[in-house]
């Protein structure tokens, strides 16, 4: 009977190590990569080649309801990292008979993440996720009993690892050793992790204003609250004020400096009155190349509309509304 694994891979090097430790010893593997809105990481472009079919699952509602409220709380930022692997390893569990697999690999390694991979958050994600026995952490499993795959002779304990702590050069060199060469950063890519976007999350929550297009919207540009219930974003650079024009939905206001002159698109969102479309104005013209300039037009756009509207205004000093920025 031919044994078969599933694999989850965030894209980071510890979950593919974990992937290729697994197949060298002759396992069928599974790559499962869970998609959540906070993660910046395009697997598909970045997953090298190690041999294994790679599947995606879209967590994106599911996660909504989690960062509210997460059991197990919320790490230095506003990273919910011990209820967001309960929730993916669950997922995985319900996965195992669908895609007739054995059993599911991570690429753990105890001691690297003080909040959910201390000993006693391990256990928990465990227990909690209904593993129990049919979860292997191939890094570090020299410090745990043996999971359900090395008892049954799967795979053989003695070529598994223990790796321990933080330090990180033991996995590069196994790492050369498979010859893996491209990775992703150690954070996965997790936006949640980020000081700057762990803030902004944390004032949408505060405003009740939690959704998927929202969500989607705090990954882009520069943000001012400008009412209680409207905030405006400011794009960066090109590639930022295409993305607004995408992001836009029904009943949002995008502005655009005058075409002769180099500027943001911006996105007003929420209740936008006729002083809100102002202040937006002034905003977008003071990101804009209006150096000598006293007064500028800006159009406006109120989606799903394709007619743009001009309005004049004189161009606001940035200290006037950096009290808006979140």
């Amino acid at each position: 009977m031919k044994i078969k694994a599933l694999a989850l891979i965030s894209g980071g090097l510890d979950s593919l190590l974990a992937a290729k430790l697994i197949k060298e010893q002759g396992i069928e593997v599974i790559g499962v990569h869970f998609k959540i809105p906070f993660c910046k990481l395009d697997i598909k472009k970045s997953l090298p080649d190690i041999g294994i079919k790679l599947i995606e699952f879209d967590l994106d509602t599911d996660f909504l309801s989690l960062i509210s409220s997460p059991r197990y709380g919320f790490g230095s930022n506003m990273n919910p990292c011990i209820d967001c692997k309960i929730l993916m390893f669950t997922k995985a569990r319900e996965l195992l008979q669908e895609l007739k697999a054995d059993f599911i690999v991570t690429g753990e390694v105890l001691g690297q993440r003080p909040m959910s991979q201390n000993k006693q958050a391990l256990r928990l994600i465990k227990q909690r996720s209904g593993l129990d026995d049919l979860l292997l952490r191939p890094l570090s499993a020299q410090f745990f009993s043996p999971s359900l795959a090395e008892r049954e002779g799967w795979v053989r304990r003695e070529k598994l690892l223990n790796f321990n702590g933080r330090i990180r050069t033991p996995q590069m060199q196994l790492a050369e050793k498979l010859g893996i060469s491209k990775y992703a950063n150690p954070a996965g890519g997790c936006l949640l992790t980020d000081p700057c976007f762990s803030k902004r999350l944390k004032e949408l929550l505060q405003h009740r204003e939690l959704n998927l297009d929202n969500l989607a919207l705090l990954k882009v540009g520069r943000h001012f609250r400008l009412e209680n219930n409207s905030r405006l974003v400011v794009g960066r650079d090109e590639g930022e004020n295409k993305l607004l024009v995408q992001l836009a939905v029904p009943g949002d206001c995008l502005f655009f400096p005058p075409k002769d002159l180099a500027g943001p698109t911006s996105l007003a969102r929420g209740l936008i009155t006729l002083d809100l479309i102002h202040l937006s104005s002034q905003i977008t013209c003071s990101y804009s190349d209006s150096a000598g300039l006293k007064d500028m037009e800006v159009s406006y756009r109120h989606i799903p509309g394709t007619k743009d509207n001009l309005y004049k205004v004189a161009c606001l000093p940035k200290s006037r509304f950096v009290h808006l920025l979140i």
